[in-house]
């Protein structure tokens, strides 16, 4: 039998169902990107375990110059590892015939028979390559299908300064190339860097590896500490030219998947608390309004027996209904956004399988979150409810005194019209409800601009750094270091603007206690084409004596200037330096250092010599340049910036990136549920007294106005307020987005302003013309029956 408190419960949620469902809308949007965000959390960590373990990729990789195959089973002898595999490797370059440049591309050995022993490969098209032919292969599946190639086409390819035509066999994907990025290059992208998996016998042959190997991978014991092994493994590689064994962490394509994932993490736990936090808001003004609204019915109700926990249970089953419909909406839409995402992520991370899959404990903590945020707003209120007494609750509370500063300012605006006095006159008289309205519709732009500022972000990345950072057109990387001749060379190429060097290194970072794996880079004083930059994007020289720490590096280093790091060079001698830290660069892709070319080339031991070079270009010679280097049997490959800056647009657009469109939607979707809400609760409480303006002879605009009015008033007064939220916001979403990848600035600018306040008037617009249509249909006669 429904109990009559239940019967009201249903009249309630009728009667503010405006509400209710701007409310619930709320919810859903916090709880649909919870569920999105967790659900894409957690199946990209299982399908990565999943996809590492099924094709057993390696935990420690061992690059060397040349070690002999008996190296293997010293390896094997260190404590904590358990298997280990050898393999040759090499970089070449791929011809395409409608390409004007070379690819680069890395070839990899394959047993003599079966799969390898650890990095299996995932055979998605052909066969597996004869191990004894010298022109047989596999390619990466995602180069093939980018470009186009199927098994039995030929490629003609360049490797140790040899060129043959190899013919592909299969297309192949495989756990170490779930990104594939070309050495030297940030930015993955399928179409410009190829894999090829060869027989051992002539892959060795044509490397003069014959009996030996320049890469070993292995696997460890449970209980084995991978940093103990690897400074063993290093003290024995060293007279093989070992150049720094590294773990899974500092594999380029897993850390790619870990950015994105850490990504995604913090995105799931930044942005669903701010949804809920504005529907704690919202629902704490509904109750608390309704409840002093109630306040005769809640005496009557405990004069006829109902005790202070049978009514507060009442209130909060109307907030419990509001959350658990917003949070079964959110799970459903959640749901349905998951699954066209993990579509998109399929593509994108290059997984054989991917499936999305929400457990139950995530529809559990979707509904528990939403049940939690709602009861804390109730629980807001009903603790006054405790205490009210039938006697108290059914006298009417003390009028407000309005003697004081609301008179006095009332009377100096004597010179304004009745309905304009009255507007201000209830702002000031109810600071605290006006302020609460402003707090809310200025955390609806504030959620709109930091969306919007984000969204400029991203643009802001790509500008800055293909346009302000990065002013070359192409660069080129040499297969080992040359002299400077090499940039005369280059220079006197027809189309070709300017040249710059670069000499790069591959280094480990050490500072105090933590470590990182990359690269420290080379840079002329006085260098146009790659700069380091500051703050203002102005010019930083890398200083001779020291060195320039990109700002995401030096936050992993927790290092500033005047402190030393160290660096261990994993070229050559493997020698260790230890340099000042001159200054922080802003950088937007990846986590370099800088250091003046020649200091670097003196501590590598190599003066006057690069590895690549920058080059600017006649736009109409561009190909003929392109031509030109692809004939040069140094040039190991040519970045295009064009390309790059479109792998980059399409990095920003996929992964983690993509949720941005989605949180853009649900936060404008929030912002007119926001001002809607605000609006019909201001229209619950003042109908009696609009009515009564209506029965003094006030027209219908005059009292619209007289409530519209106010909302005007109360938007003008949160605009300012939204902006520096958004401000505040934006920057905290950005660096949930940031990485060691890329970084997204989050400045605001005056259009991502501009449009901010727009997702806030407009809606203010629309929900005043809804609500002037709902103000017109008032039924005056039972507006005018509401006791005070």
């Amino acid at each position: 039998m429904v109990s009559a408190l239940d019967r009201k419960l249903g009249r309630d949620l009728w009667r503010i169902k405006g509400q209710a469902a701007a409310i619930a809308l709320v919810i859903a949007a916090g709880v649909m990107s919870l569920v999105t965000m967790t659900g894409l959390v957690s199946t990209l960590e299982e399908t990565r375990a999943a996809y590492y373990d099924r094709y057993r990729l390696a935990e420690v990789f061992v690059p060397a110059a040349r070690a002999p195959g008996t190296v293997a089973d010293r390896l094997g002898d260190i404590p904590g590892v358990a298997v280990v595999e050898t393999r040759v490797t090499g970089l070449g370059t791929l011809d395409l015939p409608d390409l004007t440049r070379p690819l680069p591309a890395r070839f990899l050995s394959l047993p003599p028979s079966g799969q390898p022993a650890l990095n299996a490969v995932v055979l998605t098209g052909g066969r597996m390559p004869d191990p004894a032919a010298e022109s047989e292969a596999l390619l990466l599946d995602g180069f093939a299908k980018a470009r186009g190639i199927a098994p039995g086409d030929r490629l003609s390819v360049t490797l140790a300064g040899v060129k043959r035509q190899v013919r592909i066999v299969g297309r192949a994907m495989a756990p170490e190339f779930v990104f594939s990025t070309a050495p030297g290059e940030m930015v993955p992208d399928d179409g410009r860097f190829a894999v090829l998996w060869m027989g051992r016998a002539p892959l060795a042959a044509t490397l003069d590896l014959d009996g030996a190997f320049n890469e070993a991978l292995l696997t460890l014991a449970r209980d084995a500490d991978p940093r103990d092994v690897i400074r063993a493994v290093d003290r024995l590689m060293d007279p093989w030219g070992g150049q720094g064994a590294y773990g899974l962490a500092d594999l380029p394509s897993n850390r790619f998947v870990t950015e994105e994932i850490t990504g995604l993490r913090g995105s799931a736990v930044m942005v669903p608390p701010v949804f809920l936090a504005v529907a704690v808001f919202l629902l704490y003004v509904v109750i608390a309004r309704m409840v002093q609204a109630e306040r005769e019915q809640i005496g009557l109700l405990k004069a006829f027996g109902y005790t202070s926990a049978e009514v507060s249970a009442h209130y909060a089953k109307l907030v419990i209904v509001i959350a658990v419909l917003g949070a079964l909406v959110g799970i459903a839409l959640g749901a349905v956004f998951g699954r066209s995402m993990a579509g998109l992520y399929q593509q994108y991370y290059k997984f054989p399988f991917l499936v999305f899959r929400l457990e139950p404990a995530t529809f559990a903590l979707g509904i528990g979150v939403a049940v939690a945020a709602a009861l804390a707003a109730a629980a807001l209120v009903l603790r006054r409810l405790f205490a009210l007494t039938p006697a108290v609750a059914m006298r009417p509370p003390a009028p407000a005194d309005y003697s004081g500063l609301a008179g006095r300012a009332a009377r100096l605006m004597a010179w304004l019209d009745q309905p304009a006095r009255m507007v201000l006159r209830r702002v000031l008289r109810q600071p605290g409800r006006m302020a609460a309205s402003v707090a809310g519709i200025a955390a609806g732009m504030a959620l709109a601009g930091g969306m919007l500022t984000v969204m400029d972000g991203f643009t802001r990345a790509v500008v800055l750094n293909f346009e302000v950072i990065d002013r070359s057109d192409m660069a080129v990387s040499f297969t080992r270091p040359v002299s400077g001749q090499a940039l005369y060379e280059l220079a006197h190429l027809p189309g070709v603007l300017a040249v710059e060097p670069q000499r790069s290194a591959p280094v480990r970072f050490e500072a105090g206690r933590a470590s990182y794996r990359g690269a420290v880079t080379g840079l002329d004083r006085g260098a146009v084409l790659n700069r380091a930059v500051g703050t203002g994007m102005e010019t930083l020289d890398p200083p001779e004596g020291g060195i320039l720490l990109s700002r995401p590096l030096a936050r992993i280093l927790n290092a500033a200037p005047g402190d030393t790091v160290t660096l261990t060079l994993l070229d050559g001698d493997r020698r260790t330096l230890r340099v000042p830290v001159a200054g922080v660069a802003d950088t937007l892709m990846g986590a370099p250092a800088f250091m003046e070319i020649e200091a670097l080339n003196r501590a590598l031991g190599t003066p006057g010599q690069v590895n690549g070079a920058l080059l600017r270009v006649d736009p109409l010679s561009a190909d003929n340049v392109q031509a030109a280097l692809k004939d040069r049997p140094g040039v190991a490959g040519v970045s295009v910036k064009a390309e790059a800056r479109a792998a980059f647009q399409t990095m920003l657009d996929s992964g983690a990136g993509a949720t941005r469109y989605s949180m853009m939607i649900l936060a404008a979707v929030i912002a007119f549920g926001i001002v809607y809400s605000t609006a019909r609760i201001a229209l619950s409480e003042r109908s009696r007294d609009l009515a009564s303006l209506r029965v003094l002879g006030f027209t219908g605009g005059e009292t619209a106005f007289v409530l519209l009015g106010e909302l005007a008033l109360v938007v003008l007064v949160a605009l300012p307020l939204g902006a520096l939220g958004g401000a505040l916001l934006a920057s905290a979403i950005a660096a949930g987005f940031s990485t060691d990848i890329y970084q997204i600035p989050a400045t605001p600018s005056p259009a991502s302003l501009g449009f901010a306040a727009l997702a806030v008037v407009m809606p203010a617009l629309v929900s005043g013309v809804l609500v002037r249509i709902d103000l017109a249909r008032l039924d005056l006669v039972s507006a005018l029956k509401t006791r005070e």
